[in-house]
């Protein structure tokens, strides 16, 4: 039994999920009625923004409470170091805890799993044991050494090879099913618990079980579209109406899949009873681009289709219905299931302002920039040097010279309210957009009269108050890193595929 008198949590990600494709969001679509059936009974809010676009920063953050330059878990420093995390508060106070995922990102070797007494991580190609095992020490070896830190990164894009090569031939099953049999064992086997699940379907390449492809995607070989985000977007492939229709749909397959899924084991908590004694929270940690913006994927861009994300919460202390005024940011989420657990935390101590369930949620002492702090929320891109050199690396194989002074190479951060966003660059023009009226963010006011000043300003104030760096540089520069490596590390990234 815990040492608390808070409820059982569930935690639920859906990887690189758009708001816009989700019936609960958009009620002519029919990819997640289950999800919507859900929502009936819990809050769900319009103007949720992630601190990052992509993974690792993300449930760094979430399972933190601080914020991507805080905790330090970037492209530039791949694990989480020094920050005590949601899973050892919890299970500290008695929770059992377990994390069960098929994204790579979520394993031992970032250190993102410490705390959860039972993890495992489906990942489709390399096994958790590896990933929890030796390359977990040769990962953090390489990355404590700062000429290795390059082929560290390298060595990520492992994974994303074998992922690409399996994609071009319609490989990568789902895992989703194993990842809720193994979340409906854990929860049966436990009086108070703390169960926290990735699903990953939305993620390219996307490959939906055939009779969700024969519903949202008939007659599309999944095989012969682009599956491949860095190819479009270095211009080495381009993909006309009719490809990204059918990208869509393969895309929304995914999404149904996952929704039969979730309501699986949201049926079984029903039915076992324990339904009302769990909180239960459904976000996604980024979203993805399907040509806007001309970029495909989550990289290179803070866009809102990436950063404004879905989110979804049920407990008896936040009332059901739409918020579409509200700023929440996912680092809020740390503190909420915090105090849904009854529990203080070890790391960053729970503060009202930042839970959902409390009455003083957004109400914050200062303001930032001279913005109201509880109306804007914050998002941090640091140096994309993984997704860069694989972008190098199909720009090359093209022919093709990527311009340095792109997005490409840039950092990024914005600072958005319900109704307006400012985006600074390091390497090009800033952006801003009104939001409210202009949701696609087609309408650049940056430079002109109507351009959001004040938080462009408050952007600037939270760079100073995270201690935040804005580099000129993001080349992913390796330097000579094979020179001084040692010859096991060698064999190593030989044995993966990495080097001849």
């Amino acid at each position: 039994m815990t040492d608390t008198d808070g409820s059982n949590v569930l935690f639920v990600v859906l990887d690189t999920v758009r708001k816009d494709r989700l019936s609960v969001y958009d009620a002519d679509r029919d990819t997640t009625p289950h999800l919507a059936d859900f929502a009936e009974e819990a809050a769900v809010f319009e103007q949720a923004v992630a601190p990052a676009p992509w993974t690792l920063p993300v449930h760094a953050s979430m399972f933190t409470g601080l914020y991507p330059s805080e905790h330090g878990a970037t492209q530039e420093d791949p694990y989480l170091e020094g920050a005590t995390t949601l899973a050892e508060s919890l299970s500290a106070a008695g929770y059992d805890t377990a994390c069960y995922s098929s994204n790579a990102w979520i394993t031992s070797y970032t250190n993102l799993t410490a705390g959860f007494g039972d993890h495992d991580n489906f990942f489709q190609i390399m096994p958790s044991e590896l990933l929890s095992g030796p390359l977990a020490s040769l990962w953090k070896t390489m990355n404590d050494n700062d000429t290795l830190r390059g082929v560290a990164d390298r060595l990520v894009q492992v994974g994303n090879k074998l992922h690409e090569h399996l994609a071009e031939g319609g490989g990568g099953d789902t895992k989703t099913p194993q990842v809720i049999d193994k979340t409906i064992d854990f929860v049966d086997d436990s009086d108070d618990f703390f169960a926290f699940i990735n699903l990953m379907d939305a993620h390219l390449p996307y490959h939906p079980p055939e009779e969700y492809a024969e519903r949202f995607a008939p007659g599309v070989d999944s095989t012969e579209v682009c599956q491949n985000s860095k190819e479009f977007n270095c211009g080495a492939r381009d993909i006309d109406d009719e490809e990204w229709a059918a990208i869509r749909g393969l895309y929304d397959a995914e999404l149904a899949h996952i929704d039969d899924q979730l309501n699986r084991l949201f049926s079984h908590l029903k039915e076992t009873g324990q339904w009302e004694d769990t909180t239960v929270i459904v976000c996604a940690d980024h979203g993805e681009l399907h040509g806007e913006h001309d970029l495909y994927g989550h990289e290179f861009g803070i866009y809102d289709p990436l950063v404004n994300v879905p989110l979804m919460v049920k407990h008896p202390d936040v009332e059901p219905g739409r918020d579409d005024e509200t700023t929440v940011e996912l680092v809020d989420l740390y503190h909420t299931v915090l105090d849904a657990a009854g529990a203080t935390g070890r790391g960053k101590p729970l503060s009202d302002a930042r839970s959902l369930l409390s009455a003083d949620y957004r109400e914050f002492a200062d303001d930032i920039g001279g913005t109201d702090r509880g109306d804007v929320g914050f998002v941090e891109y640091h140096q994309p040097v993984v997704e860069l050199r694989q972008l190098e690396g199909k720009a090359a194989s093209a022919g093709i010279d990527l311009d340095e002074q792109s997005r490409f190479y840039s950092r990024m951060g914005a600072a958005r309210t319900p109704d307006a966003k400012y985006i600074h660059c390091t390497r090009i023009p800033d952006e801003a957009y009104d939001v409210e009226s202009d949701p696609g963010e087609t309408a650049d006011l940056a430079g002109t009269a109507d351009e959001p000043t004040h938080l462009k300003e408050a952007l600037f104030a939270f760079v100073d108050a995270v201690d935040a760096t804005w580099p000129d540089e993001a080349d992913g520069a390796d330097g000579d890193v094979l020179g001084e490596m040692d010859e096991d590390t060698k064999d190593r990234l030989q044995d993966l595929g990495y080097i001849d």
